[in-house]
Formats: C-alpha cells, sequence, structure tokens
C-alpha cells in the first residue's frame, strides 16, 4: 500500500471536500487512515435508493453519540444530503469527509456546498514521490499512475477496461446522454489533441456532431475530472499569444487506452504528448498537496514560442519546459529565452532526459526522473542539486 502525500485534512478534524476521479484512490486512503469513520457509499444501491428518496434517513444511519469521521463516498449522487449534512455540522457538531468523482450536479443545481463549512481537497493519481521505489519512468509512460495497475498482472487491460466501464458508466449514471457512441467517439478523437491546442470546430467536424455538442463534451470532461484544459499565461503580454487552452487527459496511462494507435503512428505522435501529461499530473499534484497556490498554464506566442507550463503565484513565477531528448540543443532553451525576457523575475528550468542536472546561464536542466522526484522542493524553491566535482556541471548546447 502506498503513502499518500495528502493528509493535512484530516488534522484539523474539520469536514471537508475531497474529490477526484474515481479510482485514484479516495476511498482506500480514507478507509486506512479512519478505519473507525461510518462509511456511507452512494454507489451501492442499499443507500442510493433510500438516501435520494429520503434524504433525512440519513440521520437513523447515524449512531447516538457518535463522535467518529462520517464519510458519504460520491456525494455528486444524491445532492440533496448536503442540506441535511450542513445541519448535522451546525447542530450535531458531526465531521463528515464528502467524496466525489464529479462536481458537476452539485454546480448545476447550485447545491448547498456548505456555506463554507467544508473545506475543498482533491486526489490525483500517486505522484513519483508516493511510488517511492516502485517509481520507473518507462512503465509511468506506459500505465499511468493509477493505484490499482500497481497490482494488475495485465495494467493495460485494466487501463481499458477502466475506459470502457468506469466511464461508460459516469455519464450514463449523470444522465447526460442517451446514446453512448458519440460521446466515445469523441474521447478518441479529443486524445489526438493531447499536449495541443483545442480546435473545438475541428473536432465537432470529425466526430459528425454540432459544434456546440462538442463544446458540451469538453465540458463534461472538466466536470467529470476526466480531463482539464490549460489556460495561456497572458499576464501583463509583451507578445501576440494564442487564445485557445491546451487540453489533457488527467492520467498518462488513461490517455494511451484512450488513444487509438497503430503502426502509421510514429513513436513520437504519443510519447511527446505522454511525457507532457506526465509532467502536468505531477505538477497538479504536488502543487495541490503541497498548498503551494500556483495558478497552472503554459505561454504561446503568435509565432510558435511555447514554454509547455507556467505556474504563477504568491511564492513566484516558475517556466517548466519538457524535453524527451538526451542532449539538448540551442533551439530547446530559445522559448524559455525569449518567455525570461519578457518577465525576467520568471525561474526557468528544463525537465529533459538526460542523466545530468546543466546549467545555461540562469535556466537550468534537470533529467526527468530526478525532477519528478524533488517537484515539490523544486516548486518551493528548495532544490539544491548535487554537485559535480568541479563544483558545477557542464552546460552544453548541441548545435
Amino acid at each position: 500500500m502506498f503513502n499518500r502525500a495528502l493528509s493535512h485534512p484530516l488534522r484539523t478534524h474539520k469536514s471537508f471536500f475531497l474529490f477526484g476521479p474515481r479510482g485514484t484512490g479516495k476511498t482506500t486512503w480514507l478507509r486506512q487512515h479512519l478505519p473507525d469513520a461510518l462509511f456511507i457509499n452512494l454507489l451501492q444501491s442499499e443507500f442510493y435508493i433510500r438516501l435520494s428518496a429520503d434524504p433525512g434517513h440519513i440521520r437513523t444511519l447515524i449512531p447516538p453519540g457518535h463522535a467518529g469521521w462520517i464519510v458519504i463516498d460520491e456525494i455528486q449522487r444524491v445532492p440533496e444530503l448536503l442540506n441535511e449534512v450542513h445541519d448535522l455540522i451546525e447542530s450535531k457538531q458531526h465531521v463528515f469527509v464528502l467524496t466525489g468523482s464529479s462536481a458537476r450536479k452539485l454546480r448545476r443545481d447550485g447545491v448547498n456546498l456548505l456555506a463554507g463549512r467544508a473545506l475543498t481537497y482533491h486526489m490525483h493519481p500517486l505522484t513519483a514521490v508516493e511510488q517511492a521505489q516502485d517509481f520507473r519512468l518507462e512503465d509511468s509512460l506506459r500505465f499511468g499512475h493509477l493505484p490499482a495497475r500497481f497490482s494488475e498482472a495485465d495494467p493495460l487491460r485494466y487501463l481499458q477496461d477502466y475506459v470502457q466501464t468506469y466511464l461508460r458508466e459516469e455519464v450514463l449514471q449523470e444522465g447526460l446522454m442517451r446514446s453512448i457512441g458519440p460521446f466515445f467517439r469523441f474521447l478518441e478523437v479529443a486524445s489526438f489533441s493531447q499536449g495541443s491546442l483545442i480546435n473545438v470546430s475541428e473536432i465537432a467536424r470529425e466526430c459528425h456532431v454540432d459544434r456546440r455538442v462538442a463544446e458540451s463534451y469538453f465540458s463534461m470532461l472538466d466536470d467529470l475530472l476526466i480531463a482539464t484544459r490549460l489556460p495561456v499565461f497572458s499576464k501583463h503580454a509583451r507578445r501576440k499569444l494564442v487564445q485557445h487552452a491546451k487540453f489533457f487527459y488527467f492520467d498518462v496511462g488513461v490517455f494511451r487506452a484512450i488513444r487509438p494507435a497503430g503502426p502509421l503512428d510514429s513513436p513520437a505522435e504519443i510519447d511527446g504528448p505522454a511525457l507532457e501529461t506526465l509532467v502536468l499530473q505531477e505538477l497538479r499534484a504536488v502543487n495541490d498537496y503541497e498548498e503551494f497556490g500556483y495558478e497552472l498554464s503554459f505561454w504561446r506566442t503568435k509565432h510558435g514560442l511555447e514554454v509547455d507550463f507556467v505556474l504563477y503565484g504568491k511564492r513566484g513565477l516558475l517556466a517548466i519546459e519538457v524535453k524527451r531528448s538526451n542532449n539538448l540543443h540551442a533551439q530547446d532553451l530559445r522559448a524559455l529565452r525569449e518567455f525570461k525576457k519578457d518577465y525576467p523575475p520568471a525561474t526557468c528550468y528544463v525537465f529533459h532526459g538526460g542523466a545530468t542536472p546543466l546549467y545555461f546561464d540562469d535556466i537550468i536542466a534537470i533529467p526527468m526522473t530526478q525532477a519528478l522526484q524533488n517537484l515539490a522542493a523544486i516548486l518551493g524553491g528548495r532544490w539544491l542539486p548535487a554537485k559535480q566535482e568541479s563544483g558545477r556541471a557542464p552546460a552544453v548546447l548541441h548545435d
């Protein structure tokens, strides 16, 4: 069992929401840390049917004098329960953990979100640090970081089942559509935009649906926490920038399971987006778990200069470029150098496929595995690379 980095919500003994895609380990983590909690799983028919008909029935499920945690799994299935939870917090001082793999119904129906009486946290796929000695970069790029894949004899089959079963169930349970066929076609078409700018009109044409339908599908992926759209960084912009967001499925293994591949697909078409996806999911997880508060985005000019990830917040401004190659070329640093001209306070990094940290003036290049295993220190401004015998790793650019 993996030791998860998310621990601070339990220290205060205050109610909180815990959101995350199904399969990221929310319930497992809660059962590990709260073995004596009262669990109410709304995926089970006995709870779902009764509480849907009568949300007040939850009061009869709580033993008299109960002073421990109460966990309600998949709270979005019965949003009306939040009114009862709110009252129980106020009148009985009960403490709740409310998990969810979708915030769609909660946002759509404008239900009671406990008026600030419960904080919100997120559970992500496993990070490199959480995997400890089990972390293998090549395996991560093939199978992603969903916890269950580590115990599966055939992780690829598990991921395929996850996509076919979980996504189908989630969409149907939300009552979002009668025919799921066009949506699954959309999932595949959207996978070709992984790590790229979104062209909704083009995707709609390929799916043979109206543009508004395609946009609703993207919103659905956002709401179900299955994907994220990364905005362009445009604060105090000095150049003309693109306007479209970049698209990412939340886990590299899920992306690969959705993305059709055949003999005509070059490895670079999939491996490049896969590496960016891995870095993004690690950035999102560490940023949330450490509560750094960065806003994540990317930077791309109209002329095609692009920095893969920009992190902006009270802690500062970071720019990160992701490169698969073992060797860095002058062209690889051009976008970061131009970004640095526009934003002198920025700290710039390259996460690369080599084995040694390198230094190019004020740009630091860190080997990918080392970067992912030290990401909290990097984002927190505490990272210091191990010095070479000379005291400084050589900086060599290949033209």
